[in-house]
């Protein structure tokens, strides 16, 4: 079988990812790209994510919803595959955000009233209408140029939270369940090349070890 060739992706650190918070912390994105920066997921989790996937008891994060775009936009009760599928917990920064957002929400519902687009979803426009994915593709390139941050695709922050939890210690297994990678595979096939701090501690422990 051919190899499957090794690409190497544009990504942020994590004092990156914190500068790029902090450049666009009064736009309205910026609840979607935290929880992107935290969580990784997909432009289409982002957007499919609903307030039936958050529980404030459990403190959980469900991916169940996926909002995808080709001529046009299509909403899928359903992930990219089965490992897409995941529940995580809500770090207490994203649950507080999130509570921030849904109180938005409700005042925005008496704003607009019968003008309201009434959904479940999360990430939206004031008056309720959801964000088409092509939208948060193009605004972020724009936020990036506007505060001179360096140029990634918004998918790289996927990779840039790879990288930080490598950076952090975690292993290409707790990556693949973060992500919702379909194997372990995968992971290693994206991201092993980041892991050069591991990589740097083995030579370090092998150094002089023959004299």
């Amino acid at each position: 079988m051919p190899q499957i060739e090794q690409r190497e992706f544009a990504f942020y650190t994590a004092n990156q990812l914190q500068a790029m918070l902090d450049a666009v912390k009064g736009d309205p994105l910026y609840p979607l790209l935290h929880v992107a920066a935290i969580y990784g997921l997909r432009r289409s989790e982002l957007l499919g994510l609903q307030w039936d996937s958050i529980d404030f008891n459990a403190n959980t994060l469900s991916v169940r919803h996926t909002v995808v775009q080709h001529h046009e936009v299509i909403c899928k009760d359903k992930t990219k595959n089965t490992t897409s599928r995941r529940t995580l917990p809500l770090t207490p920064d994203v649950r507080k955000l999130l509570l921030d957002v849904k109180a938005a929400e409700a005042r925005n519902r008496r704003l607009f009233g019968r003008e309201y687009a009434d959904n479940a979803y999360i990430f939206k426009w004031d008056d309720g209408r959801p964000y088409v994915p092509d939208y948060i593709t193009r605004r972020f390139k724009c936020l990036m140029a506007k505060h001179g941050l360096p140029k990634i695709r918004f998918h790289d922050l996927r990779h840039s939270c790879a990288s930080m939890m490598i950076a952090k210690g975690f292993t290409l297994k707790d990556i693949q369940e973060w992500l919702g990678h379909a194997n372990i595979t995968m992971t290693a096939n994206v991201y092993s090349h980041l892991d050069m701090g591991r990589k740097q501690a083995i030579a370090e422990s092998l150094a002089g070890t023959f004299q």
